[in-house]
């Protein structure tokens, strides 16, 4: 799997996708985010739609979240509407938004 990285001192405007590898979020995007795997880390911030199998947010996140496995951090702050096979949340993250968590996502 291929690993991109947008580090602390990018900002992309613009759409993000990847076919086979995961995205890694250090800086900011603003734009949707496809891969296999998005994973936005503490620091990071993203302002659009994710779209992959797995999502992680540790940062700041506003949008629209479609994915089969959502994990939330503590440091998340999560602005969004979710649909999710599964989620989990630690302790202290924060979420606004409408979520559907069911066997089939959509």
């Amino acid at each position: 799997m291929v690993n991109s990285v947008i580090e602390k001192d990018v900002t992309v405007e613009g759409n993000i996708s990847s076919s086979k590898g995961s995205v890694e979020v250090r800086g900011r995007v603003v734009g949707d985010v496809s891969a296999q795997a998005v994973t936005v880390l503490q620091g990071g911030t993203v302002e659009g739609a994710l779209n992959a199998r797995s999502v992680t947010v540790e940062g700041a996140y506003s949008g629209q979240i479609q994915c089969e496995d959502l994990r939330l951090a503590a440091s998340s702050q999560v602005r969004a509407d979710v649909s999710a096979q599964t989620m989990s949340t630690e302790n202290g993250a924060q979420l606004q938004g409408n979520i559907k968590v069911s066997s089939q996502a959509g």
